[in-house]
């Protein structure tokens, strides 16, 4: 007959184990290499040594087909581009920047005479809204940008650092 001390010190170390491995695993997930966003799919995924390992599904602008041209056009920018800051103080929950326009993207709204726009981030839901988060994944609604969950935009935040380049494909 075993002891019910050793089961329970079996079962605490047990538990133990099985925390530190989780702990363990978050903490080994690497640095992504790459964001590769695929617009038609609505997904998202990060790349390292040229493979994925982490997607995501992901939400985009009220207008998403084609590259964006102008401010107010609704359109997520197809191309790439770096993700170049990240701010804590969003309105939305994170948001982690994208380098639009380019110098291509302003030479070619300067010779339309528009604006490119600007202000393109991953992002998560709207501060105060988490209620409506599961509906929000469901459709297109920013203005512009690519927006995921608060869950994965905190772990994006931890993955992806200043300098990633971005590849936003129609």
């Amino acid at each position: 007959m075993i002891n019910n001390s050793i089961i329970k010190v079996f079962l605490i170390y047990f538990t133990i184990f099985i925390f530190c491995g989780i702990a363990n695993a978050e903490k080994s997930l690497p640095f992504a290499d790459k964001v590769l966003v695929k617009k038609h799919d609505r997904m998202m995924f990060l790349i390292k040594n040229g493979k994925p390992y982490r997607e995501y599904h992901i939400s985009l602008g009220d207008s998403p087909v084609g590259h964006k041209t102008q401010e107010g056009d609704e359109r997520t920018p197809e191309g790439i581009y770096i993700i170049d800051y990240r701010n804590p103080k969003s309105s939305y929950t994170l948001s982690l920047h994208i380098n639009y326009p380019n110098s291509l993207d302003k030479s070619k709204a300067k010779k339309r005479g528009v604006s490119p726009g600007g202000q393109i981030f991953i992002h998560g839901s709207p501060n105060g809204m988490s209620l409506t988060e599961v509906a929000l994944t469901k459709m297109d609604w920013t203005d512009g940008c690519i927006a995921v969950t608060n869950d994965e935009i905190r772990e994006l935040w931890k993955l992806v650092k200043n300098g990633t380049p971005i590849e936003i494909l129609p």
